[in-house]
């Protein structure tokens, strides 16, 4: 019997509705839920431990959402047909929740932690991606685990001067805005999306009605934890040692020393030898009794340095290395920096350095996008990479971890819009950026030498991007807007607000607070001071590389696409794909084909004009054959040999039967005497099989006739034998003539193939 379980319901307002059940599916976890739009189901759970392990400081938090291949009725790829390792969009996706939801745990629980939500069931009409942190949400609110929340996401889209919550996949293509909202009741916690160079008052009003949506919702899970016994008493826990007296030792050696430090401008080594050697001094100081506790301690520094450097940013608007609140470090770029590249470019501001690389190549190097409710594929691609030697550190060297995954697709969106679409764009580009240092806002570094990499590769964008990273202290009362801000800056800060854009609009956005209560002046404050440093920045970027190349490098792929009759794609690619494979293998180029909206659409790419121009002939020949006419000579290859004759190539993709009987004027008993596969030989055409419509060649010809020669009659084609008199009308053997009666065969005549 099915167990009763309890529903709340959210109405969306336009007829849609979102429903959240629990107590039914998974109930040995801490919390499970099912949330349901349409036909999409999400479950999400959560399990905490109860103590945590020993020597841990922080919140260990494992956020996964994961998808299943069945949910949209599909088989994975790949040879074990199952689900592996996560995607790119799985990993992004566990991203957004996790940045919802890390900030509203207590500071003091250090309990193991994991947050599980899986996609169920899909209809492939309602994204999931949209409704994963409300399923983790609703399973933290009906668990009696610590938590601050509720918290929920929600998309929200303008498409035609209007904003949609929780679009369906076919409308985010059209959208000028798509926005990832979370936020609790009262505060926004987290935005990320991308947009087509809006202006920052429409950002605001897509957060201010996101947040709207975001507050009903909220009010659900209230009423949802309120239903379920368990979640009305959340679990105690003592997961720090908490030394008042030590605390204040720490404090009055150190705050003092911390303050002078910060308002000396310094670089970040040497600001980190400074706090350090205060550290010490200080440790010194403290009994081994009083040391004993070391996470305890290291808290206790990190906090009194926190405070310190915060108040001087609030008292004297003094930031670390000496600048204003908005102004940009120094900018130095260069382009074209590794000639063996399609295009390259180096980006530094301040101690954050980044190298761009861009490789250009055709459809077939496109990438493969195969999730359970998306199948496709993808013509632009940025990959960021940050080695552990950008920050000083050794670390194995291992594959993209989420940040990297993360920060690249931030770039990624920031630049998207800008890409232009054929035939402007024939190109698959990859762009490959690798942060040489880092020193905060290396994302943005990459948008930035990604923008001057794709103009020094010739890409004809529609206007140049650059990105700026800001940050905010805040003590409630004072505010304090951090332009370009220092990794310390970002770990100090209540913000993390990173704004992608032209000279129009924004491009790309990704938001983090660290806060409680940031007001929407603020914001509003924070996206003008990020307008003007983009601007800056935009027009350091332009004094190296003002626009894009006006030709390709010499050694870069030249692309030609035209069209041919659908009916000669079959033809082009050939039984097994013989025909291209044999014209790619001759002319060098590359050669795909496909089929769009009823017509043939041909891409030919290599380095070498020669090359493209060989393989369009071929293809052209083959697509718009040439007409063989009766009683013209022609020089062609020998394709296929039989026992019966030879294939021979009039035109590419246009053969003729050359016949045994037509080899020669004497008899050839094997063709192989005579013709090689792939040898060049000369012939006529000398008619036409009205059966087959087969054009029949002939060598021998263009040969000297024998003298006294006797023309026979032809041997049938294909080695076939002559049509046989039924057995009843043949006559008798005694009746037949004796073998010394019969005509004798002239042997100097063409008898055709044995007819054995």
């Amino acid at each position: 019997m099915r167990p009763q379980g309890i529903t709340k319901t959210i109405d969306l307002g336009d007829g849609r509705n979102i429903t959240i059940e629990t107590g039914v599916l998974a109930k040995q976890a801490d919390g499970s839920v099912t949330v349901r739009m349409g036909d999409t189901i999400l479950l999400g759970t959560v399990v905490a431990t109860k103590e945590a392990r020993e020597g841990i400081d922080f919140l260990p938090l494992q956020v996964e959402y994961r998808e299943k291949f069945s949910a949209a009725g599909r088989f994975p790829g790949g040879f074990f047909k199952r689900e592996a390792r996560p995607s790119d969009h799985e990993v992004l996706t566990s991203r957004l929740v996790d940045r919802a939801l890390r900030p509203l745990f207590p500071d003091d629980f250090h309990g193991d932690t994991q947050v599980v939500v899986s996609l169920m069931s899909s209809d492939k009409k309602n994204p999931s991606d949209a409704l994963a942190c409300l399923a983790a949400a609703a399973a933290l609110a009906v668990s009696d685990i610590p938590f601050g929340g509720p918290v929920s996401e929600v998309r929200v889209a303008s498409m035609h001067g209007r904003f949609v919550i929780n679009p369906e996949f076919s409308e985010i293509p059209n959208a000028d805005m798509d926005l990832i909202v979370a936020a609790t009741a009262t505060d926004i916690l987290m935005v990320e999306g991308e947009m087509k160079e809006v202006q920052e008052a429409d950002m605001i009003e897509a957060i201010k009605l996101a947040h709207d949506v975001i507050k009903v919702q909220c009010r659900v899970l209230n009423e949802l934890s309120a239903a379920v016994p368990k979640s009305q008493t959340k679990r105690t826990y003592n997961h720090e040692n908490n030394d008042a007296v030590v605390g204040q030792l720490i404090h009055d050696f150190c705050y003092q020393k911390y303050y002078d430090l910060a308002m000396a401008p310094s670089s970040k080594e040497e600001r980190g030898a400074n706090f350090a050697a205060v550290k010490e001094a200080c440790l010194a100081t403290l009994t081994d009794e009083q040391k004993a506790d070391k996470a305890m301690l290291g808290r206790f520094f990190k906090k009194t340095q926190k405070k310190a450097v915060r108040n001087v940013c609030l008292d004297h608007g003094k930031r670390l290395d000496g600048r204003k609140t908005t102004e940009i470090r120094p900018i130095w770029s260069e382009v074209d920096v590794l000639p063996g590249t399609h295009g390259s470019a180096i980006f530094t501001r301040g101690e954050t350095q980044a190298i761009n690389l861009v490789t250009l190549g055709s459809s077939l190097d496109e990438q493969t996008i195969d999730t359970a409710v998306r199948k496709g594929s993808e013509n632009f691609m940025l990959h960021y990479n940050f080695p552990s030697f950008s920050t000083g550190e050794v670390k194995p060297i291992r594959g993209p971890g989420r940040r990297e995954v993360g920060h690249g697709n931030l770039a990624l969106r920031a630049l998207k819009p800008v890409i232009p679409g054929a035939p402007e764009n024939p190109y698959t580009i990859r762009l490959n950026c690798d942060i040489l240092e880092s020193n905060g806002s290396s994302s943005m570094a990459t948008v930035c030498s990604g923008t001057l990499a794709l103009m020094d590769a010739g890409i004809k964008i529609t206007a140049p991007v650059s990105g700026i990273a800001m940050g905010m202290i805040s003590d409630g009362k004072r505010h304090a807007i951090l332009s370009d801000i220092l990794g310390d800056e970002d770990f100090l800060g209540d913000m993390d607000f990173k704004i992608c854009g032209t000279a129009k609009g924004i491009t790309a956005t990704q938001m983090d607070m660290k806060v409680d209560g940031l007001p929407y002046e603020v914001l509003a404050q924070a996206l003008e001071q990020a307008r003007q440093g983009r601007l800056h920045i935009l027009g350091e970027m332009l004094k190296t590389l003002d626009k894009p190349r006006e030709d390709y490098k010499p050694h870069a792929p030249r692309i030609i696409t035209f069209e041919v009759p659908k009916e000669s794609i079959g033809p082009i690619i050939g039984p097994g794909g013989r025909v291209i494979q044999e014209i790619q293998a001759e002319t060098g180029a590359t050669i795909s084909i496909d089929e769009v909206e009823g017509r043939g659409v041909v891409e030919i790419s290599s380095e070498n004009k020669a090359s493209i121009d060989a393989a369009v002939a071929r293809v052209k020949a083959i697509a718009f054959p040439p007409q063989a006419d009766i009683g013209v000579n022609y020089r062609g290859k020998v394709k296929t040999i039989m026992p019966y004759g030879a294939f021979v190539e009039i035109f590419p993709g246009t053969d003729g039967l050359l016949h045994v009987s037509e080899l020669d004027w004497k008899r050839i008993d094997r063709v192989e005497d005579v013709l090689k596969e792939g040898e060049m030989i000369d012939f006529q055409v000398v008619g036409k099989d009205p059966r087959t419509g087969k054009l029949k060649l002939s060598r021998r010809v263009l040969l000297p006739k024998p003298e006294g020669y006797v023309e026979r009659e032809p041997a049938m084609e294909g080695g076939e034998r002559r049509e046989r008199r039924d057995r009843d009308d043949r006559p008798r053997r005694d009746d037949r003539p004796r073998r010394d009666d019969r005509p004798r065969r002239d042997h100097g005549g063409d008898q055709g193939p044995s007819q054995n």
